[in-house]
């Protein structure tokens, strides 16, 4: 075991754990209220920018300018969340009188559903790429699949095919809706393709296409996730259904579960009532306005600035936590009511203390995929420190295609590849007999720890940073930089710093003893 993994997991006392704990809440609950401060005091501005609407209860605005929640929670309310109703519907149904009919039940429902919210067209788009890749997998050559599937994420960005997906919708959303299909679906076609390739199936090529046609039209699946690989999908499809002397537990689940997501999603909704986060960030305007650097004043006054700063970048992250809370848990119970095993909901943010935790536990889904499918076939850490950086760049370059490839997108993947390999430089380094040995004979197994939650403060800023530019773009990251690293260098970065640390200390201690 690692010198790394052992200062984890020492135990610390049981005070100064209640501490970082008191200290990492309070910081959250302090930077939080003086964001809606000021959110509320630049309310009018913000509204006459247009950048808010009535809010759901009397009295209170609401910030809808997150693309993603506005995004999919107006097609839940216009179709998804009843096309999902019906699919727990059916599910149900055939499992109690039709069990030997409920995957292709599901399936024909899947494509009739995406063929009602997507349209015919839309739908051709989806059968097109699903037939040209299957065609190319048959050839068993996964760098032909490869080739063959990037090509098909490609055309999503090739203007003339856009502006013709266009005109088949009234609406831009439709056409967005149609995007996301296609590319959430891009990755189920190649872990197809792959996985065929590798261990070619022994059944026919109609049986190939059937459980092809069944794992990309799995609707809770279908438009944004999470992902489960196709190995994983039939194995876990295959099993026989279990008897139904567990109805009762299944409704348990099923109460509770929904009780849950509907929480996620009122705190979620009362983020953006209460704090504009994502209008302020859109706004270079008020990001520069934010209460200024006062280099040399009170530290009092330091202290607010940095909780201003420092709650918007937080509220930031949280409400992608928690959004995705939302967006991968009512799929994820559906799923698992199907007897599938979905990959685990999203660690929450506020206790990431490094890239590589971040990658592992966010999107766990993604991160099998990439680590099967990308970095195990190039070699991974098998091969020496070149192919592993070659590996991971590669990988981390893919999910920049995937998600659109945008300017912004390019740095935020280089931030990320960067981070994983300091952090994975630093494991390697400290692993050295002679650098092990020292740190053995001069520290305890406490002190440590706390070595690497300072280590982990600087890695979660930089974590942070990256954040900021994937969800803001070039000029949040840029002001975040500047404000904190720059102007803030001796006054702001360094509370920052010390409450990251509190942070740190707590995703050890959740590492260490997990709930």
């Amino acid at each position: 075991m690692s010198s790394t993994l052992k200062a984890q997991l020492a135990p610390l006392p049981w005070t100064e754990i209640l501490v970082y704990w008191v200290l990492s809440f309070g910081s959250h609950l302090y930077s939080f209220y003086e964001l809606h401060k000021f959110s509320k005091e630049h309310e009018a501005g913000l509204e006459r920018g247009f950048l808010l609407e009535e809010g759901l209860l009397r009295g209170f605005k609401r910030d809808p300018s997150d693309f993603e929640w506005s995004f999919w929670t107006g097609w839940a309310k216009k179709s998804l969340l009843w096309t999902l109703i019906g699919h727990g519907a059916i599910s149900r149904l055939s499992s109690i009188f039709y069990p030997k009919f409920r995957v292709p039940a599901l399936t024909i429902y899947g494509v009739l559903a995406a063929s009602i919210v997507l349209g015919i067209k839309g739908v051709g788009v989806l059968l097109l790429h699903l037939g040209l890749s299957f065609s190319v997998a048959q050839l068993r050559k996964p760098a032909l699949s490869w080739t063959c599937n990037l090509l098909l994420l490609c055309t999503l960005h090739i203007q003339p095919l856009q502006e013709i997906q266009r005109g088949w919708y009234e609406i831009e959303e439709e056409y967005y809706l149609l995007l996301f299909s296609v590319a959430v679906c891009g990755l189920r076609f190649i872990s197809f393709s792959l996985e065929h390739c590798w261990c070619p199936f022994n059944r026919g090529g109609v049986v190939q296409l059937y459980w092809l046609f069944s794992y990309t039209f799995y609707h809770p699946f279908f438009y944004n996730g999470p992902i489960i690989t196709y190995k994983d999908y039939i194995e876990q499809m295959r099993r026989p259904a279990e008897e139904s002397d567990r109805d009762k537990s299944a409704f348990s689940y099923f109460v509770l579960r929904s009780g849950r997501i509907m929480l996620w999603w009122c705190i979620a909704e009362y983020m953006i009532h209460v704090m504009y986060m994502h209008s302020i960030q859109s706004n270079e305007t008020y990001l520069e306005i934010l209460p200024p650097w006062a280099l040399g004043k009170h530290f009092i006054l330091n202290t607010s600035s940095f909780c201003v700063t420092g709650g918007l970048a937080l509220a930031l992250v949280q409400f992608f936590y928690v959004k995705y809370l939302v967006l991968f848990g009512l799929p994820s119970m559906l799923a698992t009511l199907d007897k599938l095993v979905p990959p685990n909901v999203p660690r929450c943010v506020s206790i990431m203390y490094s890239f590589t935790g971040m990658w592992r536990h966010f999107d766990e889904g993604l991160y099998r995929w990439l680590i099967r499918y990308i970095y195990v076939p190039l070699g991974g850490s098998r091969h020496g420190l070149l192919c592993k950086m070659l590996s991971t760049g590669l990988a981390f370059g893919f999910v920049c295609l995937w998600h659109g490839g945008h300017d912004y997108l390019q740095y935020w993947a280089l931030m990320n590849w960067v981070g994983v390999l300091v952090e994975n430089g630093l494991k390697s380094f400290f692993a050295i007999s002679f650098i092990h040995s020292m740190l053995e004979q001069n520290f305890s197994a406490a002190m440590k720890r706390r070595c690497v939650a300072v280590l982990s403060a600087f890695s979660t800023a930089m974590l942070i940073l990256s954040n900021l530019v994937f969800l803001g773009g070039l000029h949040v990251g840029r002001i975040f930089w500047k404000r904190v690293f720059i102007q803030g260098w001796s006054t702001i970065a360094p509370p920052m710093l010390a409450f990251l640390y509190c942070f740190a200390q707590i995703g050890l201690e959740w590492t260490s003893h997990p709930p």
